[in-house]
């Protein structure tokens, strides 16, 4: 079994202890993590079973499948499991019970075989940061695809990148970034890959995640933390982090923003915040920050009050290009649709309109004769249609583009066109647009500029030696300056011009002579 996550590189196929997510749905994905069949369990003869509304399927089932694959359900025995309940509702001993039954209800014994049951499937699909989005267990409020995505895309997360996340939450954001940044896992403690530092306030949300990375086999990628930022900092085991990237989903940001500082904060950069402990330490300053970088912040936040409170503070503490976003999220579906008054009423992806102009004179006509017909029968009169009035329906149903655009294919002779391209193809949107999840507030730290650096720059390119500077002249330098451009100009042209006159002066010589 490979020690890489499955979130990174989930192989070919199904493999035992490891997480996979049974698709049941377009917004109903669940979670499970494979075991082999080790004899009964909780009752079933198959062993580990997923009860989902579209039936049961046992892990045996499941494993050593390719990614994506249709699993059909399966007929499991559910009669040892509800004697097992039974026995336990009673506290019988067991005494009377046969061997086969007291070793199903013990949890021994050989794993039974499973037979495929007349309808029902799911789609076993790898875990990826966006399918375990709309599946994991909710803890807090989640930061959702559409955000996440624009986050990491505005704080420039790349591989080999260190990014500091502040509240892990239900880990949505955590698994994002993890693969992100991820560019191998570390050899060493000093190694300096890409990594996740994550801190979580909660000590129940912490022992979870922190179950949860492990569970993942994201240990080297995602190192969390169980601490108050607010008052401790976002330094690790004392040392600093080095971050390049932070992304800050807290109640208060502007309380985290004092520690995020490449110096110590003076007093009056630290007014507001309530941390004035932070001056009064005699400790030597380290920062969480990487030094020769600049550094990209986002926050995390549901109120506009909190908006504004952490610009406040971004701008005391030296961040600037500050912007606040909202993303709002609108899914588009595409599909095809197939027209025409032909097809069976309900049926899905249909619309029972006319498909073309003959089709709509045949209805016309059909309605007209069953109106005729019946006002002929209630005034006890026949109805003679003529020739040109018979209902005719030859109009063939409509897919949404001539034949020849559409691929066949010959069976016996017959040409026949392929399912999925049936119909036009057409695109809804969602009625309604997503609501709001928060404000996103991006900043920048920008990089530390140091004496030896101003030094070779001012070698480079030195300042306040400059002959003639933008905006130095006045308005009648520049004018005599202009003119002088001008008749230098003017001069350079007379010579060329007089020659130009000698030339024409002369008279061609005609071929002939």
């Amino acid at each position: 079994m490979s020690n890489t996550s499955p979130f990174l590189d989930p192989g070919p196929r199904t493999t035992p202890n490891t997480l996979a997510l049974a698709h049941l749905s377009r917004d109903s994905i669940q979670p499970v993590y494979l075991k082999e069949a080790s004899g009964t369990v909780d009752g079933y003869a198959e062993g580990a079973v997923i009860n989902t509304r579209f039936g049961s399927f046992p892990h045996s089932t499941l494993l050593d499948k390719p990614w994506g694959s249709q699993i059909r359900a399966s007929v499991v025995d559910t009669g040892s499991r509800g004697r097992k309940r039974k026995l336990d509702n009673s506290g019988v001993d067991g005494e009377g019970l046969d061997i086969d039954t007291e070793d199903a209800c013990l949890g021994v014994g050989l794993t039974k075989d499973v037979k495929t049951a007349a309808s029902g499937f799911i789609h076993i699909l790898p875990p990826t940061p966006e399918l375990w989005t709309t599946s994991l267990p909710h803890r807090t409020q989640v930061v959702y695809t559409p955000d996440y995505s624009y986050i990491l895309h505005r704080i420039r997360a790349r591989p080999g990148m260190k990014i500091i996340e502040a509240g892990a939450g239900s880990g949505s954001f955590t698994h994002a970034a993890a693969r992100a940044v991820y560019n191998g896992y570390p050899k060493s403690t000093r190694d300096t890959r890409g990594k996740v530092f994550s801190f979580e306030f909660n000590q129940d949300r912490y022992q979870k995640m922190r179950r949860e990375i492990s569970d993942h086999r994201l240990d080297g990628i995602v190192q969390i933390t169980h601490r108050d930022v607010y008052n401790d900092g976002f330094l690790v085991n004392g040392e600093s982090p080095e971050a390049e990237c932070v992304f800050l989903d807290l109640p208060a940001p502007w309380k985290a923003l004092p520690h995020l500082s490449r110096r110590r904060p003076t007093s009056s950069q630290l007014s507001g915040s309530g941390l004035d402990s932070l001056n009064a330490t005699g400790s030597e300053w380290k920062s969480p920050l990487r030094v020769d970088r600049s550094v990209y912040l986002c926050t995390f936040s549901p109120c506009i009050e909190q908006v504004t409170r952490t610009v406040d503070a971004m701008r005391r503490l030296g961040w600037v290009e500050i912007e606040m976003v909202e993303v709002s999220h609108r899914r588009i579906h595409v599909m095809r649709e197939r027209i025409g008054l032909n097809f069976p009423s309900g049926e899905r992806g249909t619309n029972q309109a006319a498909a073309n102009v003959a089709e709509a004179i045949a209805k016309l006509k059909e309605v007209e004769g069953r109106f005729k017909n019946f006002h002929g029968q209630t005034h006890d009169t026949d109805v003679n249609m003529d020739e040109d009035e018979e209902i005719t329906n030859d109009s063939k149903p409509a897919n949404g583009s001539s034949e020849a655009a559409v691929p066949t294919e010959e069976v016996e002779g017959v040409a026949q066109v392929k399912p999925w391209m049936i119909g036009r193809l057409i695109h809804r949107t969602e009625p309604e647009l997503k609501t709001h999840t928060s404000y996103l507030v991006f900043a920048v730290l920008p990089q530390e500029w140091t004496e030896e650096q101003e030094t070779a720059a001012f070698e480079n390119w030195p300042c306040g030696m400059e002959s003639r500077v933008i905006g130095s002249l006045n308005r009648e330098a520049r004018k005599q300056e202009k003119r002088e451009l001008l008749q230098g100009k003017k001069g350079k042209k007379e010579p060329n011009g007089k020659g130009e006159d000698n030339q024409a002066s002369i008279p061609k010589k005609s071929k002939t002579s």
